[in-house]
């Protein structure tokens, strides 16, 4: 608001001056005109003169305009660089050695750093359990905080209250490395970086030569489960560079290649925030049946929308104004009986 302010003022008077000093200057033309000091014809080349002066006047204008912006943008900038990062590796970190895959929230409490006192948690005290292998599928209204639950597993945000436990080991005291090896997220809104199909895909598989017959097998299968075949008819193939942020493929694309990165890391724990969102119903179909062979092996948290994604799940969970008010299998929620109103 303070930027928005000191620009108004700034063009305020920029547009002010020009206008009084041409109108001040052209009364006293007619006046020295009147008396006989000044022609007509000289009267004329000084406007002449003045209006082509005054856009580059005006430019100045311009760049100490863009100096305020310049400014605010710095000053943000040094805000995020000077901010404190609390999602640090533990002092004494613990290790799991063979990762079974249960994921556990208990009692798991979380709020945003600036919101008001009298504000109540966004997660309130979470219980929930998914065991080693088992699918579960969270539901619930627009704002109910299924997003901000998901990214709680891999501390991409910390609880404020209880815990996140993978395998009995609370996240916190897990190496952050070694927590994003065994937990692979994939969200609606995919990021991808400005590298070659084969490098976004494999991100997460340090333990791959990306160009080995191994990596090779890894990212073909990724890339089939996520029917993301597409990438081997791209000008370099899976060694197209696509673009900051995955500009230049679509938003089923740039999904599709998160979904085969989060594959391709063969967690122990897999997350998904409705990463179908984009895809088209033909498509979504191949995915879900692809997908089901990854989920038969793998701890799955799957936030969903549609009816063909919950039914992916073993069991669904309902999230309701920061709570699970129920817990059940997919015929059970959908039962004309239920309780939830879901």
């Amino acid at each position: 608001m303070r930027k928005a302010r000191e620009v108004g003022e700034l063009w305020f008077w920029l547009d002010t001056i020009p206008v009084v000093a041409f109108a001040g200057c052209l009364i006293l033309g007619i006046w020295l005109a009147s008396l006989g000091q000044l022609t007509v014809g000289e009267l004329f080349a000084f406007f002449a003169m003045a209006t082509a002066l005054r856009w580059p006047l005006e430019s100045l204008g311009f760049l100490f305009s863009f100096l305020v912006d310049a400014r605010t943008a710095t000053d943000r900038i040094y805000e995020v660089l000077d901010e404190e990062n609390t999602i640090v590796d533990p002092e004494h970190p613990a290790t799991i050695a063979e990762p079974r895959g249960e994921l556990a929230f208990r009692g798991a409490r979380f709020r945003y750093q600036d919101a008001a006192a009298s504000e109540r948690d966004l997660l309130d005290g979470i219980d929930l359990v998914l065991r080693p292998g088992e699918t579960m599928a969270l539901v619930g209204l627009t704002g109910s905080g299924k997003t901000t639950l998901t990214t709680l597993p891999t501390r991409l945000y910390d609880v404020t209250g209880g815990s996140v436990e993978l395998d009995g080991v609370d996240v916190r005291d897990l190496r952050l490395a070694e927590l994003r090896r065994h937990i692979s997220m994939a969200f609606e809104d995919a990021t991808l970086f400005s590298a070659s199909v084969r490098e976004n895909v494999l991100l997460g598989r340090d333990d791959l030569d990306l160009h080995s017959p191994e990596a090779q097998a890894v990212l073909d299968e990724a890339l089939e489960i996520a029917q993301a075949q597409f990438t081997y008819e791209l000008p370099d193939g899976v060694d197209t560079t696509v673009g900051e942020e995955g500009l230049s493929l679509s938003g089923g694309q740039r999904q599709r290649l998160a979904l085969a990165r989060a594959v391709a890391a063969k967690p122990a724990v897999l997350v998904l925030d409705d990463p179908l969102s984009a895809l088209d119903v033909d498509t979504e179909a191949l995915v879900e049946a692809a997908l089901r062979r990854v989920l038969a092996t793998t701890t799955a948290l799957i936030v969903a929308h549609r009816p063909s994604t919950v039914a992916l799940a073993d069991r669904v969970a309902v999230l309701e104004d920061g709570r699970i008010t129920a817990v059940g299998t997919h015929a059970e929620r959908c039962a004309p009986a239920s309780t939830t109103g879901s």
